[in-house]
């Protein structure tokens, strides 16, 4: 169980890295592209290395999504809300929100479908299809985001 939450947090915390940017993501931190590297290398030699909680809160404030958070949150089974003073909700309201969820959703299909041609899915395909899920649950919380809004007034 340990190796699988070690692999989860490891994809995270690439998303994370790759989100901000390898380069920007080490100017913020002030670790080498190299350590961010080792923070989600699958190498043997680093597996019980882990991204420090104080460069995650770094990172996350330089990124569009917080993905090592949301990974810890769905490792409890914890559902995260955006503090009311802190959150930027997107222009466009939920109608907007519905229309780019479809949007994702059709990418996500189209992705996997693509993916599961050959009747197994590949390292690859299995990290495109993160990345179209991540996207699918970032229009989510905007949903969720819009629907407290109307919920508020």
């Amino acid at each position: 169980m340990t190796d699988k939450i070690g692999s989860y947090l490891r994809k995270h915390t690439e998303a994370l890295v790759k989100d901000v940017g390898v380069e920007a993501a080490a100017a913020v931190c002030g670790k080498s592209k190299a350590t961010l590297g080792r923070y989600y290398s699958a190498d043997p030699d680093h597996a019980e290395r882990f991204m420090p909680i104080d460069v995650v809160a770094r990172l996350e404030g330089a990124a569009r999504f917080p993905h090592v958070t949301t990974a810890l949150a769905d490792l409890r089974g914890v559902t995260l809300s955006y503090d009311e003073k802190k959150r930027n909700a997107k222009a466009g309201g939920i109608n907007s929100d519905v229309v780019a969820l479809s949007q994702r959703f059709a990418l996500l299909m189209a992705e996997y479908n693509q993916s599961i041609e050959d009747g197994k899915i590949t390292i690859n395909e299995a990290k495109r299809l993160l990345t179209e899920t991540q996207a699918i649950q970032r229009v989510l919380l905007d949903v969720k985001l819009h629907l407290e809004d109307e919920t508020a007034h």
